[in-house]
């Protein structure tokens, strides 16, 4: 139980879990843990990997895991926090984002005690007949309860009929795979709950849910999200990584920690010391999460290769041991800095090179840029910085 409440937010009810564990022992049966993956985002970041890590430990402790791909569900959109109806996907694409789910999740998740289902397997086969009987296990005023359809109906955007359906089906998983524990974010709670009572309804013993803190992103404050570019692939390269754990606040480091790494209780304790002694350097701290992390996703030597080359653009102020070529040529030359940006996909336009130029993150050959129409240098070969990491050789063909 120490293990499973790290980094739980709540578990719900924590007395029946005890119980199933013990009776699991008892019976040497293990325990069915359920985690529904949402195939609408098939590149995983560390905040993903909270939840992953969770299904882990109780992998360790002998359950089974198993992953639900939503390619059913996919096609109604999860409402969760959303300020409007979700597009729908094809089969095709929850599919084809599943596979991928997969294929990223087993770098956390252990190849054995895992099963993955996709869920049209059963409620593909459902008849309207099913559908009306599942409908009538719940209230629209339950639904209400939800605060995110609470916002959108006091608000007056629109609700469609298919989205109260969501839940119900995400429950019918629980029901088909008979479900003992079932894992999300917090924002998931009303869900995960909701799937207690259909269990219960169709004569099944309710699955104990264990909710996961959302992970903040790299910039302190908003959850991780691509969309936001605050986030850490779990696909990343080792610099990359490397370079994007230095960038968190200080006072993520410990959830850091907690929640995305494999560190022992004791050493989270030292470390939960360490940040509150006024003779600690968080950058320190934060270089060992950035190897730690590094080393999960590939391995000591490339955290250690990382470390090095970080050090050695941003302390030594060197060039990275490989640099990206760009051949322009000469009859086609760009007519400035920020239309070469442009071309070479630096920039997604011409504007975002503008805005990147002004704000002192270009330089070439070290000299900082800052107007959006200097001419390019009359040679054939400099170095194009954007940024704190991106770096391009640009070469003028004869």
């Amino acid at each position: 139980m120490d293990l499973i409440r790290r980094g739980a937010s709540e578990i719900i009810p924590e007395e029946d879990l005890t119980r199933k564990l013990e009776r699991s022992i008892k019976t040497q049966q293990p325990l069915n843990i359920k985690l529904g993956c949402d195939p609408s985002r098939p590149d995983l970041h560390l905040g993903h990997s909270v939840v992953l890590r969770k299904l882990r430990q109780f992998q360790d402790l002998g359950h089974q895991a198993i992953l639900i791909i939503g390619d059913f569900t996919g096609m109604i959109g999860d409402p969760s926090g959303r300020s409007k109806t979700r597009p729908s996907l094809s089969l095709d694409e929850t599919r084809k984002n599943g596979q991928s789910y997969f294929e990223q999740a087993t770098k956390i998740l252990s190849a054995k005690r895992i099963s993955m289902f996709y869920n049209s397997e059963w409620l593909g086969k459902m008849a309207f007949v099913d559908v009306v009987h599942l409908a009538s296990k719940y209230t629209v005023a339950r639904m209400l309860e939800r605060d995110d359809f609470t916002i959108r109906y006091k608000e007056g955007s629109p609700i469609s009929v298919h989205e109260f359906l969501y839940p119900l089906a995400q429950a019918m998983d629980s029901v088909a795979i008979k479900s003992d524990v079932e894992l999300g974010g917090t924002d998931q709670k009303f869900n995960l709950l909701l799937g207690r009572d259909v269990q219960r309804e169709y004569g099944q013993e309710p699955q104990v849910i264990l909710t996961t803190p959302i992970l903040v992103g790299t910039d302190g404050a908003d959850k991780m999200s691509k969309s936001l570019d605050n986030y850490i692939g779990i696909n990343e390269s080792p610099k990359e990584i490397y370079g994007k754990t230095l960038r968190i606040p200080d006072q993520l480091i410990y959830s850091y920690f907690e929640l995305a790494s494999d560190v022992a209780n004791d050493e989270l304790k030292s470390l939960k010391s360490q940040l509150s002694g006024p003779e600690s350097n968080p950058r320190d701290l934060k270089r060992q999460l950035a190897r730690t992390l590094v080393s999960m996703y590939h391995n000591a030597e490339a955290a250690a290769a990382a470390e090095q080359e970080f050090d050695r653009i941003f302390i030594d102020k060197s060039l990275p041991d490989q640099v990206e070529e760009f051949v322009i040529d000469q009859d086609n030359l760009p007519t400035n800095v920020s239309a070469l940006m442009t071309m070479a996909k630096l920039a997604s336009s011409k504007s975002d090179a503008q805005r990147l130029i002004e704000q002192g993150g270009v330089s070439i050959d070290g000299e900082r840029v800052s107007d959006f129409k200097t001419p390019l240098p009359q040679k054939r070969e400099f170095v194009l910085k954007v940024g704190k990491r991106r770096f391009l050789k640009v070469l003028t063909s004869q």
